[in-house]
């Protein structure tokens, strides 16, 4: 009797743990979590594809990539009962109504950041940027390792002698930064760079805002004689139905000033920028014909002097040497860390690299169709304090400086970038599989055990 019992409670506890197992399969902890800053794109891998030609004076790199539409608003000031509200701003994901421009960037370096060669972009995220799970309490942007005083630590900047020397030894990162919106329409990219941050090169941007904050109100509108309408119309916008061959930016000189009394109309949306020609050091990127989308693909060609007159800001290009190169793309209307980075690349000006650069005599390059094939991958959470940690199995790698490439490919790192965004909660899970695990074995063994008793009682 004792028996039956010891076999019924272990066959009722076996099936019942396997029931749960059952139901439970493929529930996972992965899912996206907006309060901690987590938004998985259904898509972790994207294509980039890369040219590049250059002339005595200039260097052209032209890039192409897929996305579903062209995202060329960053934010909007829509109209709607007596006021003006803001769309757009930083989220984790996609922007639901489409308001975040797409963009490329590619950080370029002459070998002054070596560790950047071997491990990219990796080395620009350090713990508490913004987007971050554990985002620090103040925006903190990319920035290179040398610049803290401690691994791991956003606040602890390195003194001002030591990032002067720095800067003047090339520690910082050129970076070339396209946007659809608030760049594109004057024909340029964002001249910046990385170093303390992710910071603008001396001078001033493509953009300012749009908004007055004392009257508040826009300061300028479409021009109604060169545009034929004051505002756009929310409907168009987030339907995605304004094309690049209308009027949808404003522009110093084209736009007028704003007038309170022109009869707004509930869904009436005016940009939240206002564009011109950025001065200085920051104006030396510029776009080469047009950033145009068109049958799913962006294609965008960027031009620069090969020596700008900027060396603390740019990288100054030189003939038969070869540059390390890394890229990024924003689409589906993301902004901040939700976006593609690619492994470091080599460009070589006369010089054997992954991404050759044609040499050319004349104004503008004649492009081929050879293209450089770029992987671009979701990178998740993963930080360089945290890569040169015990949490990382490679971290003896990296302090031996063998480089990324040589052991995990782009598809593999966008697997782990996800990983790492729930290791806890996927620690947890294993911990409670090997426990459910060992219940079956026991139930198992209390099982065969009672069967065998029951049989020698027989």
């Amino acid at each position: 009797m004792v028996s039956n019992i010891k076999l019924l409670t272990a066959v009722g506890l076996f099936s019942g743990v396997l029931l749960y197992a059952w139901v439970t399969h493929g529930t996972g902890v992965v899912r996206n979590d907006p309060d901690r800053n987590i938004s998985i794109p259904e898509q972790l891998t994207v294509p980039l594809q890369v040219q590049a030609a250059y002339n005595e004076t200039m260097i052209f790199v032209r890039y192409r990539w897929p996305a579903e539409r062209p995202g060329i608003f960053h934010d909007i000031l829509r109209y709607q009962d007596g006021s003006w509200i803001v769309e757009g701003g930083e989220m984790p994901g996609s922007n639901p109504f489409g308001m975040h421009e797409d963009r490329v960037a590619m950080m370029l370096d002459d070998g002054s950041v070596p560790a950047f060669s071997r491990y990219g972009g990796y080395i620009t995220v350090g713990d508490g940027l913004a987007g971050l799970t554990n985002e620090a309490p103040e925006e903190v942007t990319k920035y290179l390792p040398l610049t803290r005083n401690q691994l791991g630590r956003w606040d602890d900047m390195a003194s001002e002698g030591e990032l002067l020397g720095m800067r003047q030894a090339g520690y910082f990162l050129d970076l070339w930064h396209w946007r659809a919106g608030r760049s594109n329409p004057v024909g340029e990219a964002d001249d910046q760079h990385i170093h303390t941050g992710r910071d603008g090169d001396a001078g001033s941007s493509s953009y300012a805002t749009n908004w007055d904050k004392d009257l508040k109100q826009p300061r300028v509108m479409f021009n109604m004689a060169s545009a034929g309408y004051r505002a756009l119309h929310w409907e168009d916008v987030a339907a995605g139905r304004i094309s690049q061959d209308q009027v949808y930016a404003l522009i110093e000189g084209e736009a007028v000033p704003f007038d309170p009394d022109a009869g707004w109309q509930d869904g009436d949306v005016l940009p939240r920028r206002i564009l011109r020609p950025a001065a200085g050091s920051r104006g030396d990127i510029r776009v080469s014909g047009e950033g145009h989308w068109a049958d799913g693909y962006w294609d965008v060609t960027l031009s620069r002097a090969l020596d700008t007159g900027h060396p603390a800001d740019d990288k100054i290009l030189q003939d038969h040497r070869s540059y390390d190169v890394a890229f990024a793309i924003h689409r589906n209307a993301t902004g901040g860390r939700w976006h593609y980075v690619s492994l470091p690349r080599t460009l070589g000006l006369a010089h054997e690299a992954d991404i050759n650069a044609a040499r050319f005599t004349g104004v503008a390059p004649t492009w081929s169709d050879i293209w450089t094939n770029v992987t671009l991958f979701y990178p998740g959470q993963v930080t360089w304090p945290m890569l040169n940690s015990a949490h990382h199995a490679g971290a003896e790698a990296i302090a031996a400086g063998i480089p990324v490439k040589a052991r995990h490919s782009p598809e593999q790192l966008a697997v782990y970038g996800v990983e790492v965004e729930f290791r806890d909660a996927i620690r947890r899970q294993w911990l409670l599989t090997l426990l459910a695990g060992l219940v079956l074995i026991g139930a198992f063994g209390v099982a065969l055990n009672a069967t065998i008793s029951s049989r020698k009682g027989a």
